[in-house]
């Protein structure tokens, strides 16, 4: 079964997100996106775990999806099945290892609520889950991969936005240089990891040392209209089973729909303050230092690839799997119509979702012809240029989010 998969997200109980993020409207916006399967994000929470356990009924194994009762009425009235839930959360682990403050972030997929009942039980001794979704504990990524293990059998860790400087597995900030220095003896028992919205499936293949794992995208959204910005596109039984092959070996796994990187708001270095933004060759000029002010700069996601990388740019893996380059559908209604994201945008996004779909198939199948039919000609020119990559990029730097021009 082909399906789309956003397995990293967030509730209303994580710091800085959403109030809506419930699973009414998380299923609510799964369905308009297009999206199969998502998951609950923050299962350590206590409160959120019960709301879960309350809201949502079991499917498939290891799967669920939202009692009929607490599906929203707008979710009723577009196509597609019920999305299917599984249980996932991101542990902030903040320690110091090898003489160095280390900030690292990582998801755990699991397959069920009994076994969220038992590591949030064992985490629960070592910090605060209780105040945030995300907790951060001091705790050893090495520690946290062998309480997964210890406690879910078919648990699955992967490395949060390997690349983000101040919380990736490889961040510039306060991050490792190997995937050993990280998780030592327990390394092979990760298989794979998560690219983040500022690196694409290219800039990775650059490393060799990433060959044996599995590269995946999610959207990391802190409200459930962000849901969707990356995602998995996957061929499987549509299982917990069927997601760990293709997560744990790539059985499945047709490719992933990815942020230009350069609208990530960490692939080039800078200095936010000083408005101060340096492609990695520019930076190097500088000896790292903001020209500005004099402080250190941040380094981006393509500038610390390319210290690791022990292959050229341009190289292509081999059996390395497709990906396509996307904008969210209400960006490029807004950069069409000249607007920000404001009740024209948003009413034009619900009445093309209503004659035409869903919003992936909207930006990735339908044809052209019949976006323009029932929209607009810039609108349907807009996703073209998008499907051709036809884009223009200004890229993201130091916690400030790029900008991709269709026009």
């Amino acid at each position: 079964m082909e399906i789309i998969a956003d397995l990293h997200i967030h509730s209303r109980y994580s710091m800085a997100t959403s109030k809506l993020g419930t699973p009414e409207y998380l299923d609510l916006w799964a369905r308009k996106k297009g999206i199969s399967l998502v998951g609950t994000g923050d299962f350590t929470h206590p409160a959120w775990r019960e709301e879960l356990k309350e809201k949502l009924v079991p499917a498939e194994s290891g799967l669920y999806r939202l009692r009929d009762e607490y599906v929203l009425e707008e979710a009723k009235m577009l196509p597609g099945g019920a999305p299917r839930f599984v249980i996932t959360g991101e542990i902030s682990s903040i320690y110091k290892k090898n003489g160095k403050c280390r900030k690292v972030h990582n998801v755990l997929l699991l397959s069920g609520f009994e076994e969220a009942d038992k590591i949030a039980g064992r985490l629960e001794k070592i910090g605060n889950i209780h105040s945030d979704g995300r907790p951060i504990l001091g705790l050893d990524c090495h520690d946290l991969l062998e309480i997964l293990l210890e406690n879910c059998a078919d648990g699955m860790l992967v490395p949060a936005h390997i690349w983000t400087p101040h919380f990736g597995l490889f961040g510039a900030a306060s991050g490792f240089d190997t995937m050993e220095e990280c998780f030592e003896d327990l390394t092979s028992y990760v298989h794979a990891v998560e690219t983040g919205l500022s690196s694409d499936p290219p800039m990775n293949w650059r490393l060799s040392a990433l060959d044996g794992l599995q590269l995946i995208s999610n959207s990391d959204a802190h409200s459930p209209s962000k849901l969707g910005r990356e995602a998995n596109l996957l061929d499987i039984e549509l299982s917990y089973q069927g997601l760990y092959g293709a997560v744990q070996y790539g059985k499945g796994l047709l490719g992933t729909l990815e942020f230009f990187p350069e609208e990530g708001k960490y692939h080039y270095d800078g200095h936010r303050k000083c408005h101060i933004c340096l492609s990695p060759e520019e930076a190097e000029k500088y000896h790292g230092i903001c020209p500005v002010c004099g402080k250190k700069l941040t380094m981006g996601v393509n500038h610390r690839i390319m210290d690791l990388a022990d292959r050229e740019n341009g190289f292509v893996r081999k059996n390395a799997r497709p990906f396509e380059s996307i904008v969210p559908l209400p960006e490029v209604i807004s950069a069409c119509v000249g607007k920000a994201v404001t009740n024209k945008v948003t009413g034009e996004y619900e009445k093309m979702l209503q004659k035409l779909g869903n919003e992936f198939d909207i930006l990735r199948e339908i044809p052209i012809a019949d976006i323009e039919k029932e929209s607009s000609h810039m609108i349907a020119s807009g996703i073209r240029k998008l499907r051709n990559r036809e884009v223009i990029c200004k890229p993201g730097f130091d916690g400030e989010y790029g900008k991709i021009c269709l026009f």
